[in-house]
C-alpha cells in the first residue's frame, strides 16, 4: 500500500514537471508574453503611427487569404483564422514559422522516400484482388484505392482473432512472444513501467539473449513522463534495439505535433497484433484510473501480417537514419513458415500518415458508413467530428441505417468529452444513437452489416485522423467479425446506457456553453 502511494506521488510529480516543459506550456507562455508586448505595441502605435497598424492588418488579411486557399480542412483553417482576428501579428508570425520548418520538411521527405523505396515489396496479388472483385465490387474498388494511394495490398491466406479486452490480448501476446525464433518488432505509443511491462520486458530480454532480433520503437512524447531519462539506452544494453520516435525537444516545432500513435507487434513475420491498447497496467485493468478500461485488439496470422511488418520497417528506417535499406525478403511470412494458413475472408492492414495528402483513416470510415445498408456500430474514446464525418453519420442514419456510437462514460480528458457533447444533439436528431460506456471506453472500431469491420488505433478526432501516424486493420467477410458484433451487442445491453434527447437536454447550461467555446479550438484538441 505504502509503495503504491509513493509510486503515485512520484508519477504525479513527474507528470507536473514534464507538463510544465511541454510544447503546449511553452506556447501558452510565449503567447502570454506576446500579448503583453503586443498590448504595449498597439497602444504606442495607435498613438504615433496609424500607418503601421494598417500594415499589420493588411499582412494579416493577406495571410488569411493564403490560408483559405490551402488544401487543408475547413476546420483547420478556422483554427488559424479565428485567433488571427484577435492577435494578427503573433498568429501571422507563428503560422509562417510552423509552416516553413526544415525539420518538418526533412521528416516528410524521409518518410516519403522510404515508402517509395519499399513500394515494390507491397505488391498486390492478382488472384486475391480478382477474388475480392467477384465478392463485392465496392469493396474491390476500396482495396484498389488503398493499394494505389495508401500503398497497402489486401490479403487472403490469413486468420484473425478478436480480443474484447486488454487482458485477453495480453495473455495471448505473452505466449506468442515466447514462441519467437527469428525476430520481434514492436511499435508502441505509450510504455509505462508496471506489472505488464515488467512481464513483457523479461520475455524480450530473454529472447534477445537467445539471438532473436528484437526491435522496439516508442513515441518520444507520450512516454516521456512515464520512463526514466534515456531509457532507450538501457533497453539497448539489454540487447533490445530501441529507437524513440521524435524525442521531445522544448522548442516550438510543428513536427512535434505529429506523434506515432501506432500499436504494432510482429513476431517472425507470421503473427501480428494491433489495436487500441498500449503497454501500461491500466490497459489490462491491473490498476484503475477511469473505472473499467475497455480496449480491443486483433491478432493476425498469415499473409496479411506482411503489411504490419513493412509498416514497422519503414518507420524503423525513418527513426534509425543510419539503418541500411534492403533485405526485406528475409522478413516475409514465407521465410519462416512453409505451410500457408487457410483463407478466412480478406484482410487489409494499413497505416495512415499525417505527412501525405491521403486521409486514409477517415476515408476508410467514410467508406464503411457510405456503403452500410443495415447497421454500423462505432466505438471511439474521443468524438470530435469534421463536417464530412458528421454529415456521413447523419446521412447514414437518415437513410435507414442503424448507426450507434459508444463513447466513454468516464472520460480521461474532461474537455474532450465536453466538446463531444456539442455533436450529440445534431446526431440524435438525425437518428444516430449515442451510448455511454460504464467506465472508460478506449476501443477504436467499426463494424457493419456482418461483413466489414475495422479495429485499430484511429480515434474519431482531429489528432488521429489528420495529425498522428496511425494504423488499423480492415476486415471483409472474416469470421472474427461476428465476435466483434457480439461484443458490441453485449456492450449495448450490459455495459452502456443510451442517451436520449430529453435527458441530454437537461444537462447544465455551463456544459452547453463550454462545448460551444471549445468548438472554436476543436482542431487543436
Amino acid at each position: 500500500m505504502e509503495r503504491n502511494k509513493k509510486g503515485k506521488i512520484i508519477r504525479t510529480l513527474k507528470t507536473v514537471v514534464v507538463y510544465v516543459a511541454t510544447q503546449r506550456t511553452v506556447v501558452i507562455i510565449a503567447l502570454f508574453v506576446q500579448l503583453l508586448i503586443l498590448g504595449f505595441l498597439f497602444v504606442g502605435l495607435s498613438k504615433y503611427s496609424t500607418r503601421a497598424v494598417l500594415i499589420f492588418q493588411l499582412l494579416a488579411a493577406i495571410t488569411a487569404v493564403y490560408i483559405l486557399n490551402t488544401h487543408s480542412k475547413a476546420e483547420m483553417k478556422l483554427g488559424w483564422l479565428v485567433p488571427m482576428v484577435a492577435f494578427p501579428i503573433f498568429m501571422v508570425a507563428i503560422y509562417f514559422y510552423l509552416s516553413n520548418q526544415h525539420s518538418a520538411r526533412m521528416v516528410r521527405k524521409l518518410y516519403a522516400d522510404k515508402c517509395a523505396a519499399t513500394k515494390k515489396y507491397l505488391s498486390q496479388d492478382e488472384e486475391t484482388i480478382l477474388a475480392l472483385k467477384e465478392c463485392d465490387e465496392q469493396t474491390y474498388r476500396y482495396a484498389c484505392y488503398m493499394k494505389d494511394y495508401a500503398g497497402y495490398p489486401v490479403h487472403q491466406g490469413s486468420q484473425v482473432t478478436y480480443f474484447r479486452s486488454g487482458e485477453e490480448k495480453f495473455e495471448v501476446l505473452k505466449n506468442e512472444l515466447e514462441k519467437a525464433k527469428h525476430y520481434i518488432f514492436i511499435e508502441m505509443f505509450i510504455v509505462d513501467q508496471g506489472m505488464l511491462w515488467d512481464e513483457l520486458l523479461a520475455i524480450l530480454k530473454r529472447k534477445a539473449s537467445e539471438g532473436v532480433d528484437v526491435r522496439f520503437i516508442y513515441d518520444g512524447l507520450a512516454s516521456q513522463s512515464l520512463l526514466p531519462f534515456n531509457y532507450h539506452k538501457r533497453l539497448c544494453q539489454w540487447g533490445i534495439q530501441t529507437r524513440v520516435f521524435q524525442p521531445f525537444v522544448a522548442l516550438l516545432s510543428s513536427i512535434q505535433n505529429n506523434r506515432d500513435h501506432r500499436k504494432i507487434v510482429v513476431i517472425d513475420g507470421c503473427t501480428g497484433f494491433t489495436g487500441g491498447d498500449n503497454f501500461a497496467d491500466e490497459y489490462i485493468n491491473r490498476i484503475e484510473r477511469f473505472g473499467y478500461w475497455k480496449d480491443t485488439a486483433v491478432m493476425i496470422k498469415g499473409e496479411a501480417v506482411w503489411n504490419l511488418t513493412m509498416m514497422f520497417l519503414q518507420m524503423w528506417e525513418v527513426v534509425d537514419r543510419n539503418g541500411t535499406s534492403g533485405g526485406y525478403e528475409s522478413y516475409q511470412p514465407s521465410a519462416h513458415r512453409l505451410e500457408k494458413y487457410s483463407s478466412d475472408g480478406f484482410v487489409l492492414a494499413y497505416s495512415d500518415s499525417p505527412l501525405d495528402d491521403e486521409d486514409v483513416g477517415e476515408l476508410t470510415y467514410l467508406n464503411i458508413l457510405g456503403t452500410a445498408v443495415n447497421y454500423c456500430y462505432i466505438s471511439t474514446p474521443y468524438l470530435i467530428l469534421s463536417e464530412e464525418m458528421l454529415g456521413a453519420l447523419k446521412f447514414a442514419a437518415k437513410r435507414g441505417v442503424d448507426v450507434r456510437i459508444i463513447v466513454p462514460g468516464i472520460p480521461d480528458k474532461w474537455y474532450v468529452k465536453l466538446l463531444g457533447e456539442y455533436f450529440f444533439d445534431e446526431l440524435m436528431a438525425s437518428g444516430v444513437r449515442i451510448y455511454e460506456y460504464d467506465g472508460f471506453n478506449h476501443a477504436k472500431m467499426f463494424v457493419s452489416d456482418d461483413e466489414k469491420a475495422v479495429v485499430g488505433t484511429i480515434n474519431l478526432d482531429y489528432r488521429s485522423l489528420y495529425l498522428h501516424f496511425e494504423n488499423a486493420c480492415f476486415l471483409y467477410r472474416v469470421t472474427a467479425i461476428k465476435d466483434i458484433k457480439a461484443d458490441f451487442l453485449d456492450m449495448f445491453e450490459n455495459h452502456c446506457r443510451e442517451l436520449t434527447p430529453e435527458r441530454f437536454a437537461e444537462r447544465p447550461f455551463y456544459r452547453k456553453l463550454g462545448a460551444a467555446l471549445l468548438k472554436i479550438i476543436e482542431p487543436m484538441l
